[in-house]
């Protein structure tokens, strides 16, 4: 009886807690709550460029990280989440793909992104692969020293 008689004390002056202070403030949206931040974990090699290799840290909404153009990377990530693409989709193996090389680049970017898993392997060893590193800039550094 003696445990009811406190749980009652202690509950009615939460209440006037709560009621003393205001109401709350609303919670966000569902979704938005269980939403997965979008971060990415960029390693980059062998561009030719000390200042572009390394590993970097891309969190966008909010934008942050230790990547060196990350307000430019995450609108060119929104970008594409506008247009349905996903850009760490693999070069479709039925394209046909010019025979240049553009160098020993190579980029794995791993993480999440719109909700997703990504583990994405860029290379820039043909025609297909070239404009797929491309189009993915400034989220990938310039191909080119």
């Amino acid at each position: 009886m003696l445990r009811l008689a406190a749980f009652a004390v202690t509950s009615a002056l939460a209440a006037s807690a709560v009621t003393a202070a205001g109401p709350l403030p609303p919670l966000p949206p569902l979704g938005r709550l269980l939403a997965v931040p979008d971060r990415l974990t960029i390693a980059v090699s062998a561009t030719g460029n000390p200042r572009a290799d390394g590993e970097y840290l891309l969190e966008c909404d909010p934008v942050g990280g230790n990547h060196p153009e990350a307000e430019r990377a995450c609108a060119r990530l929104d970008g594409f989440a506008k247009q349905g693409r996903n850009p760490f989709a693999p070069a479709s193996e039925r394209q046909i793909c010019t025979l240049q090389d553009g160098g020993p680049a190579t980029a794995h970017i791993t993480g999440t992104w719109q909700g997703h898993k990504v583990d994405a392997t860029f290379r820039r060893t043909n025609g297909c692969e070239i404009v797929r590193w491309n189009d993915l800039e400034p989220v990938l550094p310039a191909g080119r020293s």
